[in-house]
């Protein structure tokens, strides 16, 4: 499929999408024709580089038939772009076509030439000029041109005319030559087709003109020119048939065609900014109306400059009046502006101080935390202390009511052993028994016996208060190093020692009394555990006399 149907097919396509999802075709096709515009400079380069290499050629060019040649292609390149290039163009054909002495080459730059006064509103000199061309002689690609010309100027002079008959006059010659156009070019053509769909519309019949243009545009492969031609020529139709929103749409593809194709001498851009102007899009319609004067400015179409005339400063005084009435509008807005601006700044300014009071309160109120907060750890801390000299007081306590208890049975024991050992001293004494007096007074296996069973006694109220002291003790040693007593329930002379440290008696001195040990052997024991310790060695009694903490915590 070539390139510029598929692109038909696919604006069809997107025409039915927009039109199902509640956009209209007019809507998408403007979106384009704004982007079109956005890129002008981009297409004009293009252009540039086109009439470039056009340029090229014919300083290349090997001989004057080749040079008129590519001339020709500069000059109906120039003639939509620039009318002083195309009319200088014509007259270096001129002097080429005279070097070679070729009529026919001759006859083709004059009209040319012809073509420009037309375009220039120089009616009466391309009627001079036109009329010096022997029709009879011309071949028949210049005959075509010749009633294209014909029909071309005497169609301006029909529109211009000032009084009803030679408008009359004009027309009919425009029908005539519109005629001769229609036969001398083949059927199926380019100008064939646009011709004939004029001649149908200007006979009222527009509705064959749009199937006709509808079936040439979909059977053929048409360059952007040759669209915005095609399409103008639909928009001429479906106005004559009233159906406005199809003929704002073959507007809107002409003059996207001729923007893509930068030609500067042009209508559907004008007459589209007429109908938005008619439909109350001023901002738009003003700006297209500027690109078109401007175009036409730079092209030197006078003739465009003179239609556009009649329609410009009709819609820029509109427009002018238009922001006249914005900027009376921005400047009641810029005092409301400027009024709640001030207010703004007042309500910034009381914000601003009732924020530096609202940061003051929550600075006081964050400095009264953090007082509550030290408060509550300074109480804390006393609580814990209470509580541990409670802890204290309770495990006291308790040693006391302990002691106390075996205290007063191990005096009661020890009246009964002494009244027992006042009985048998007696007895000796009584019986003269002297020898066994002094036996039984150097003998230490009393005190032997006495001190064993006093530290059973000690070793069984210790371990009653203290029931995980061997183990809990073991956990700080190195695991190999654990001390394990001979017999379960009673302690060996390394557990006495930090039983007696446990129950708050560090002194080595009462403890070598206490256990009837040197205060060497005490000092040996003490050094020998603290070399089993697992962590921290002058940090053991310290862990000695956490033990049995929580039981006691428990209890309290």
């Amino acid at each position: 499929m070539p390139c510029n149907k598929l692109i038909l097919f696919l604006s069809l396509f997107w025409i039915c999408f927009t039109g199902a999802s509640g956009k209209n075709a007019a809507d998408s096709l403007m979106e384009q024709l704004d982007e079109v515009i956005d890129r002008r400079e981009e297409y004009l380069r293009q252009k540039e580089a086109g009439l470039s290499l056009l340029r090229d050629r014919n300083l290349n060019a090997r001989d004057d038939r080749e040079r008129f040649e590519s001339l020709r292609q500069l000059y109906d390149e120039y003639y939509s772009f620039n009318t002083d290039s195309a009319y200088n163009i014509s007259l270096r054909q001129e002097v080429i076509a005279r070097r070679t002495g070729d009529r026919t080459l001759l006859t083709h730059a004059r009209m040319n030439r012809a073509s420009i006064f037309v375009a220039t509103g120089m009616y009466h000199e391309c009627l001079a000029l036109m009329d010096s061309v022997r029709l009879e002689e011309l071949p028949d690609y210049l005959q075509a041109y010749y009633f294209h010309i014909k029909r071309t100027v005497y169609g301006r002079m029909s529109d211009y005319a000032a009084f009803p008959s030679a408008k009359s006059e004009y027309f009919n010659l425009t029908n005539a030559y519109r005629d001769s156009i229609i036969r001398a070019n083949a059927p199926g053509s380019l100008p064939h087709v646009i011709t004939k769909a004029d001649y149908l519309n200007v006979n009222g019949a527009p509705r064959e003109a749009i199937l006709l243009l509808k079936a040439f545009m979909a059977d053929n492969d048409l360059s952007e020119h040759e669209i915005a031609i095609c399409a103008w020529t639909l928009s001429e139709a479906y106005e004559k048939t009233g159906e406005r929103d199809l003929q704002k749409e073959n507007l809107l593809i002409s003059a996207i065609s001729d923007l893509k194709s930068s030609v500067r001498e042009y209508i559907s851009l004008r007459q589209l900014a007429k109908m938005l102007y008619e439909e109350g899009d001023l901002d738009r319609a003003y700006r297209f109306l500027t690109i078109a004067v401007e175009d036409a400015a730079k092209c030197n179409a006078r003739q465009r400059i003179i239609e556009l005339n009649d329609t410009y400063p009709m819609i820029n005084g509109i427009y002018v009046d238009t922001v006249r009435d914005q900027k009376k509008a921005l400047e009641r807005n810029i005092v409301i502006i400027a009024v709640m601006a001030f207010v703004l700044v007042i309500l910034l300014f009381l914000m601003w101080r009732q924020m530096g009071k609202i940061a003051r309160a929550r600075k006081e109120v964050e400095e009264a935390y953090l007082r509550q907060n030290r408060l509550t750890d300074e109480l804390r801390a006393s609580n814990e202390k209470l509580t541990e000299a409670n802890d204290a007081v309770a495990e006291i306590s308790e040693l006391k009511e302990v002691y106390i208890g075996r205290y007063m049975d191990q005096c009661l024991n020890y009246i009964d052993k002494l009244d027992t050992y006042r009985k048998t001293v007696g007895k000796l004494v009584n019986t003269g028994k002297t020898g066994e007096l002094k036996t039984f007074l150097k003998s230490s296996a009393i005190v032997d016996s006495e001190l064993k069973a006093f530290y059973d006694q000690f070793d069984k109220t210790f371990l009653k208060l203290f029931p995980t002291f061997v183990g809990d003790f073991n956990r700080l040693l190195l695991p190999e190093e654990a001390i394990i007593p001979k017999k379960e329930g009673t302690l060996n002379a390394e557990l006495r020692i930090y039983a007696l440290i446990r129950l708050g008696i560090t002194d080595t001195d009462k403890i070598a009394k206490f256990l009837r040990y040197s205060l060497t052997t005490i000092y040996n024991y003490r050094t020998k555990v603290r070399n089993k310790v697992k962590g921290d060695r002058n940090a053991l009694e310290a862990e000695v006399m956490k033990i049995g903490k929580a039981r006691s915590n428990g209890k309290t």
